[in-house]
């Protein structure tokens, strides 16, 4: 089965400084009937004007990625990292027992424009850490390279749950499939650009939720990123 979450769906919020799609129940965007798929409890798609950001906040117990699409994104955390990640990058934060943090557009002309994923882990307490890696437009041209997976499991940075996170780059006649084992499910959300996901169209902001379907099939893209969620 195949549902469809059109981005003309998604809650909005526009704070000026910030402007927030919100694909589930989030902030002043409180719908019972979007809370999440699986452990995937946020999709925020933000975009931050120069110079601005989210100041010093707390979180716990959650797995907290972020993905930028354009411009950059700068870090800061209470347990020692700080850094400034850009297209291609993705940071991995587990809250864990609790960590503080900000992230800022560090430019002062461009804005910055990322995915913000909120991934429930699959045991609370555990301690606060930070992982960021990169993937080329080699490795995720008309292919979904591994973002995010279980330690040891061979994704770009760790997660503390059973979920896997693809990300790829399609267009024209590029396209790739990953399989879906029986009893899970599938998220896939475009972050650009458009793409058949199992024959369905989608274009930038919509999203296909999966169930009881063998695979994921990603083809007739135009521009298309896209990040494929794998969950249980």
């Amino acid at each position: 089965m195949i549902t469809l979450r059109p981005s003309s769906e998604r809650g909005h919020a526009n704070h000026g400084w910030l402007d927030s799609h919100h694909s589930f129940s989030f902030a002043d965007y409180q719908d019972e009937a979007h809370m999440g798929f699986g452990p995937l409890r946020v999709i925020n798609e933000d975009r931050v004007q120069p110079g601005m950001g989210f100041g010093t906040h707390g979180h716990r117990d959650m797995e907290i990625i972020s993905y930028v699409l354009d411009g950059e994104l700068s870090h800061r955390d209470d347990i020692g990292n700080g850094s400034v990640i850009v297209p291609g990058d993705v940071q991995r934060m587990s809250a864990g027992r609790g960590v503080r943090h900000s992230e800022f557009n560090p430019s002062r002309e461009r804005p910055v424009h990322f995915l913000q994923i909120w991934i429930i882990p699959a045991e609370q307490g555990i301690p606060a850490s930070y992982e960021q890696s990169h993937l080329t437009d080699a490795q995720r041209r008309g292919k979904l390279a591994l973002l995010a997976a279980p330690p040891g499991k061979g994704g770009a940075v760790a997660i503390h749950q059973d979920a896997r996170v693809y990300a790829g780059l399609f267009d024209g006649t590029e396209s790739a499939t990953v399989a879906v084992a029986p009893g899970r499910r599938a998220y896939v959300h475009v972050a650009r650009g458009s793409a058949e996901v199992n024959g369905q169209a989608l274009s930038a902001g919509d999203a296909a939720l999966l169930e009881d379907e063998p695979e994921v099939r990603i083809g007739n893209a135009a521009r298309a990123e896209l990040l494929v969620f794998d969950l249980p």
